[in-house]
């Protein structure tokens, strides 16, 4: 599968288009989002802080675009109802879903296993896998009904190569991508649904300001750069170059970049 450049992949138009984004108030997400909103998509912002979604939200309308909806959830103590709460107000008040785009991620507390707090993991499989298992599962009766969709999960490397002392956070992160492959399997006959996965790789982020404070952060690339590869996913891919998982930083070194998310069968084995 070939990607497009980072300088032509942005040239999307999303007009008409609905698109979720999950952790909108953070530094990808909100990169993505108003990406979005500037290529004419209604954008469904989620966050867990509401002076930050209504920030967003303010900046978007400012800026001319289609009026967003804001969506507050905390991924850590939803229910099972909460999730499908969310999918009857993006029926009734948008009536459609084009794109659902997961950024939201909780990081908790890096070391090693015996310094590691129980319930602090419990909240990093909640939010980076259960919250993202439930609203796409809430999700995909809208995603159904759309001509062209897309679900992109946003990985780690740390997820993909577990290493020392990332505790429930890489753990949850390798459990994500467990259900990006299983995803992807599960829709690959769906004519009208694409699932990709992204490694966005280090970028200048809140998340990546906590597990590497004294970084210098002026070499690394900022959210933005990220924007136009999740549009092209979003809105600009076939469906035959579906199912795969990519690596950010290789995509904008124009080095290849895209894995396949499941495996080609092998002779023999069912």
């Amino acid at each position: 599968m070939s990607l497009p450049p980072p300088a032509t992949a942005s040239d999307i138009d999303l007009s008409g288009r609905v698109i979720l984004v999950t952790g909108a108030s953070g530094g990808l997400g909100k990169a993505v989002a108003m990406a979005c909103a500037a290529r004419g998509a209604t954008v469904a912002l989620h966050g867990r802080t509401v002076h930050k979604l209504e920030a967003i939200y303010d900046a978007i309308v400012a800026a001319g675009q289609p009026q967003p909806t804001i969506l507050p959830l905390d991924l850590a103590v939803a229910g099972a109802d909460d999730f499908g709460n969310v999918a009857g107000a993006l029926r009734a008040q948008l009536g459609r879903l084009d794109a659902l785009v997961h950024t939201a991620a909780f990081l908790g507390s890096l070391g090693p296993v015996e310094h590691q707090d129980f319930n602090a993991w419990q909240i990093a499989l909640r939010v980076n896998v259960s919250a993202a298992m439930a609203l796409t599962r809430s999700m995909l009766p809208l995603l159904a009904q759309a001509p062209d969709a897309s679900i992109v999960l946003t990985l780690d490397s740390r997820g993909v190569e577990p290493r020392a002392y990332w505790g429930g956070y890489g753990v949850a992160k390798a459990a994500l991508g467990a259900f990006a492959t299983m995803l992807a399997d599960e829709c690959e006959q769906r004519a009208n649904l694409r699932v990709n996965a992204v490694i966005p790789g280090p970028i200048r982020s809140p998340l990546r300001n906590r597990t590497h404070p004294g970084e210098e952060k002026s070499a690394l690339a900022p959210p933005e750069a990220l924007a136009p590869l999740y549009l092209y996913l979003i809105a600009g891919q076939p469906k035959a170059d579906s199912g795969v998982r990519i690596d950010a930083q290789a995509w904008l070194a124009g080095q290849p970049a895209s894995t396949p998310l499941v495996a080609a069968p092998v002779a023999g084995k069912p």
